[in-house]
């Protein structure tokens, strides 16, 4: 019996990433900038997210989607301070946009300045997934070590943004914010970085005045007029 091999090159997500455009531009021209948080477990995601609520309080508005495999810990932490929905994936380690559109409407779906998404901790799978985000930013922690952009480069080669988190313990880990950046923008030379502590305030303003810019950035490609696009 002949065999034939049949080739067919079809991008399996293609589906899945129309309908997160789609998303993604009617957030933006409702002016609600879309971040994707990302990093491995325990870098300080939700830290930075409650000094991120408290800088903007009574300025800016904020909400917040938390990803977790299971319980609603972080969610109850950033609870207090801005509306924040959890996302519970029961075992998968990535969100995907379904249960992202799942927790826009037990939101609200509010019309908010900065949409924070709070992904499962993980290097590798989430890079791969489109949320209908603006921005994705990953974070790295100095206990983590400070090569980990050439291990997991498409999460670097996929954001861009990259946060350095708890400075606070830099002088007891070996771990240089000069080798990870340079190993970060070897894989993605346009990689803005930003260095900060949550627990001390470091580096909060600057994170905070960098969202700012882009949402600014943003209103203002979503609103130019027709012709000069």
């Amino acid at each position: 019996m002949s065999q034939q091999t049949i080739i067919v090159k079809r991008d399996v997500q293609a589906e899945q990433k129309a309908d997160a455009e789609v998303e993604r531009v009617r957030l933006g021209r409702r002016g609600t900038l879309v971040v994707n948080l990302l990093s491995s477990p325990g870098s300080g995601k939700t830290s930075l997210l409650e000094e991120t609520a408290r800088h903007f309080a009574g300025r800016r508005s904020m909400a917040v989607l938390v990803g977790d495999l299971e319980t609603d810990r972080d969610a109850q932490r950033l609870a207090p301070l801005v509306p924040v929905a959890q996302l519970t994936t029961g075992g998968a380690c990535h969100l995907e946009l379904p249960l992202v559109q799942r927790g826009l409407t037990a939101l609200g779906d509010p019309a908010v300045d900065f949409l924070f998404i709070e992904n499962v901790g993980n290097l590798v799978c989430p890079a791969s997934h489109d949320l209908a985000e603006h921005l994705r930013v990953v974070l790295i922690s100095t206990t983590e070590g400070d090569d980990k952009p050439g291990k997991y480069p498409k999460m670097f080669r996929t954001s861009q943004a990259m946060l350095i988190t708890k400075l606070d313990l830099l002088p007891h880990v070996p771990f240089s914010v000069e080798a990870v950046t340079a190993d970060a923008q070897r894989i993605q030379s346009a990689l803005q970085v930003f260095a900060c502590c949550s627990l001390t305030g470091s580096g909060i303003q600057e994170w905070c005045d960098f969202l700012e810019e882009q949402h600014q950035l943003q209103l203002a490609a979503y609103h130019e007029p027709a012709g000069n696009r």
